[in-house]
């Protein structure tokens, strides 16, 4: 299955696939709910569309997965409750609002603790990734081995490129809910503001903030090129989505079952990582035509003045030494 920009954002390709989402099986002995927030068009949606379509293939249609896709069945907060208490049986979520649960769970998105993909996958596949599972595993919650992408997020500006740590000093950011981003833009000298994702696109209109982070296909699909001028590709903070399952209805599947689908829904996983790559390639393509500036800062400058401004230090102390050794060893650096 190959996916290319336009078969993601194309209305008529999404459509298309709108019949395998949140059909009503027949005569499944397993009908399972998959829940997530984002379009049906992003590649997680059609790999897990995939995914549950050889899912049913392989066990003879006894396991059916419907897919309810963009929040359909409520807020990220909404979904955690929900798999935890068996309304839905599956439902993906990033570490750092899973972090609400699990608190350790949002190591991953420490500001530049990787430096590329590479580094990505070779943690979170390796040692740091089996550390995140057992604590969300000890939440009572079932983890498949494979997280899936997000991508990593770059900040946009109205006014200047963010080349240097000192251009975010005094710099009005929006931020998502989380302590970790607020902690973390706080240490530049920024000035850090929640605001719902809703009510971004307006905030930056009205210059309540000079500019907001994110990865490059949010930002395209949320048309911030139209009221932001420059995209520092910072690569500050990795996101990706972990897979959920609600304990009770996965113990409920016959052992040769799970094996079944956790080998599905694992290799969509991988095929959805290189799908986010391909996308934001192409994206960055896009946002250059619609009118945006790119620059590609170093990393070091700026993960050296979080280092003296205590934040990974503070970081530490609220993982603990076994968690943070886990994630320096992963990345292969010392951060503290």
């Amino acid at each position: 299955m190959i996916i290319s920009r336009r078969t993601i954002l194309q209305g008529a390709a999404s459509a298309a696939l709108v019949t395998g989402f949140g059909a009503r099986a027949q005569s499944a002995e397993f009908t399972y709910k998959y829940a997530n927030n984002l379009p049906v068009s992003h590649p997680m949606n059609l790999r897990a569309k995939e995914a549950a379509d050889r899912i049913k293939q392989e066990t003879n249609g006894r396991v059916e997965i419907q897919i309810f896709p963009n929040n359909q069945l409520g807020s990220d907060t909404d979904m955690l409750s929900q798999v935890r208490s068996g309304g839905v049986e599956f439902f993906t979520l990033s570490p750092l609002i899973l972090s609400t649960l699990v608190p350790n769970a949002s190591i991953s998105g420490i500001g530049f603790a990787f430096p590329n993909y590479d580094a990505v996958w070779k943690a979170m596949d390796g040692d740091l990734g089996a550390y995140v599972r057992g604590q969300i595993t000890k939440a009572n919650l079932v983890v498949m081995d494979k997280i899936w992408d997000n991508g990593f997020r770059q900040i946009t500006s109205s006014n200047k490129p963010i080349q240097t740590p000192e251009d975010l000093k005094g710099f009005k950011i929006r931020v998502p809910v989380s302590p970790l981003w607020t902690s973390m833009f706080t240490a530049f000298g920024s000035s850090p503001a929640s605001i719902n994702f809703a009510e971004v696109y307006t905030a930056l209109q009205t210059k309540i903030v000079d500019g907001q982070e994110n990865p490059l296909a949010i930002i395209s699909t949320a048309k911030l090129f139209e009221v932001q001028k420059y995209c520092s590709m910072t690569n500050h903070m990795w996101d990706g989505f972990w897979f959920l399952a609600n304990r009770r209805a996965w113990e409920r599947l016959p052992e040769d079952l799970r094996a079944i689908v956790a080998k599905h829904l694992n290799e969509a996983a991988v095929s959805e990582r290189a799908d986010v790559a391909k996308l934001n390639a192409s994206v960055k393509d896009d946002l250059v035509s619609k009118g945006m500036a790119f620059n590609d800062p170093e990393a070091g400058p700026f993960r050296e003045a979080l280092r003296k401004a205590g934040f990974y230090a503070e970081w530490k102390k609220k993982y603990g030494d076994e968690a943070w050794a886990i994630l320096e060893k992963s990345v292969g650096s010392s951060l503290s």
